[in-house]
């Protein structure tokens, strides 16, 4: 059988051949690094997207002043593949996150390991939600690259309960934006004091439901439309911790507070890197890690919502901001994903990329305003592939079991979730199936998107919101793009097998 490298398109070859990041940079020169994710904040809940409604003035001034990513996109429909993709530069199947609640693999690779081996103080904080993030879990934020943590399992609302560094869970008092941006901040200036450059990652807890808000962002969404309470929606209750129907005006105007809560957070980051002269070297990110969820659609351009490959599922907004590289405001077509946030810091700081697979390339030239579009196609593949019968756990499950409380309950009514990984030993014909998707520069092939659809094609540039299926008339190319869809499955599950690991 051919390899998957040599089935690939040549430009996609060489980047999965690459031992080394084509640029080096001296100390001086590496920049701080921010990442920062909202929890199901889909593309269009900004302002600067044209929301009319919404209030996100910091996003906004983001956009006006660095790169605004209009084509980017979430790795994975839902949070914790989305997450590994951005730790791994991999697609989530390749470690066996399939879905919420799987977690990553010990033997992944991570950013932050790299960035900490490059001389870099590294710190998570928020939602983790690759495995628990106790001391005893081998998937923790420290046993994955960073240095320091204060994060969640899951998601969390207003007075989070929060693990520092792996030990017992504590409640904090608070809005829960402003609690991990305050713990970023401190892991900032205590780098700054050891003279080291740092790699913070922010995974906010917001706008995830059940949602919860503070008084003076409530009333900023007053006035919603009458027209978004004529339909209800199911979310999770804030008092039971179960499933409830509620009016979506009512369910809009807390979400859209806690979209504010996260945007203020965001400008007091921003403020204080200005304050204490580290704004300029500081190439902060921002993005979300799915598309909007069903209860809070109202507004979205594309088709569908979280948990689907069609871009109402995996559009979401993407923001880069380095004043010291990205001196005059531009906006880029050019598709982007959060794979690619690895290979772009690799590059950036001149540190070898792992001997591995990966699914994303390096943005520098989208950074220096030379990349036209990108080299190689992007591939999506939703949660379908099944457990094999007698498959063992890939780790003990009682390192597997959450520790840190949110409002949901559980299935069995627990407040806490537990995660779960697989060996996957064999591939078998039926482990290719599932919804997937290949997004090129311009169409985007869709197979199986929705039960019984078969294959779809779309323009994207001519259809952004999907509504016209070109499959009969354009046979080639769709032809073609499920040429790389296929040869790329087989490369992801060869991964889940475990082959990158020996």
């Amino acid at each position: 059988m051919l390899s998957f490298r040599l089935l690939l398109p040549l430009s996609l070859s060489l980047l999965l051949s690459l031992s080394v990041c084509g640029h080096a940079a001296s100390a001086p020169e590496r920049p701080n690094i921010v990442l920062l994710m909202g929890d199901d904040h889909g593309w269009d809940e900004t302002g600067y997207n044209g929301h009319p409604y919404l209030k996100t003035p910091v996003l906004d001034e983001i956009a006006r002043t660095g790169l605004r990513l209009d084509r980017f996109y979430s790795g994975g429909a839902s949070c914790s593949p989305t997450r590994a993709t951005v730790m791994n530069g991999r697609h989530h199947h390749r470690s066996g996150t399939f879905a919420p609640g799987w977690s990553t693999r010990p033997q992944e690779i991570t950013v932050a390991q790299l960035l900490r081996d490059a001389g870099y103080a590294t710190g998570h904080f928020g939602k983790w939600h690759l495995g628990p993030v106790k001391a005893s879990s081998p998937t923790n934020p420290g046993a994955m690259g960073f240095d320091t943590w204060l994060s969640h399992d899951n998601f969390f609302e207003l007075d989070p309960s929060f693990s520092r560094n792996g030990g017992p869970p504590q409640v904090i008092k608070g809005e829960s934006s402003a609690i991990i941006i305050a713990e970023a901040i401190r892991t900032i200036d205590a780098a700054r004091r050891a003279g080291k450059p740092f790699f913070i990652v922010v995974w906010f807890g917001s706008p995830h439901e059940p949602y919860q808000a503070l008084p003076q962002d409530l009333a900023l969404y007053d006035n919603l439309p009458t027209t978004f309470a004529n339909r209800q929606v199911k979310l999770t209750s804030n008092t039971t911790g179960r499933n409830t129907t509620r009016l979506q005006r009512d369910v809009l105007r807390e979400r859209f507070a806690e979209i504010t809560a996260m945007d203020r957070s965001i400008g007091q980051l921003r403020n204080h890197l200005g304050t204490v002269g580290l704004r300029a070297n500081t190439l902060l990110w921002y993005c979300g890690d799915n598309g909007t969820p069903q209860e809070a659609v109202a507004t979205v351009p594309f088709r569908n919502h979280k948990g689907s490959l069609y871009e109402g599922g995996i559009r979401v907004p993407g923001l880069i901001e380095w004043p010291a590289k990205i001196s005059r405001p531009r906006a880029t077509d050019v598709n982007a994903v959060t794979s690619d946030i690895l290979p772009t810091l690799c590059d950036l700081v001149g540190r070898p990329l792992p001997h591995r697979p990966l699914d994303g390339l390096s943005l520098r030239a989208l950074l220096d305003g030379t990349m036209a579009e990108r080299t190689a196609p992007i591939c999506f593949w939703d949660d379908a592939i099944a457990r094999h019968s007698g498959a063992k756990p890939y780790l003990d499950p009682e390192l597997q079991k959450g520790t840190t409380p949110l409002v949901k309950l559980g299935p069995d009514g627990t407040a806490t979730r537990d995660f779960k990984n697989y060996h996957h030993h064999e591939i078998l014909p039926q482990d290719f199936a599932g919804p997937r998707a290949v997004v090129g520069n311009r169409y985007k092939l869709v197979v199986d998107g929705t039960k019984g659809s078969g294959r779809e094609l779309f323009d994207l540039r001519a259809d952004p919101a999907e509504k016209n299926n070109l499959i009969a008339t354009h046979a080639a190319e769709a032809e073609k793009l499920a040429a790389v869809l296929q040869t790329w499955q087989r490369s992801v599950l060869e991964s889940l097998t475990g082959a990158d690991y020996r």
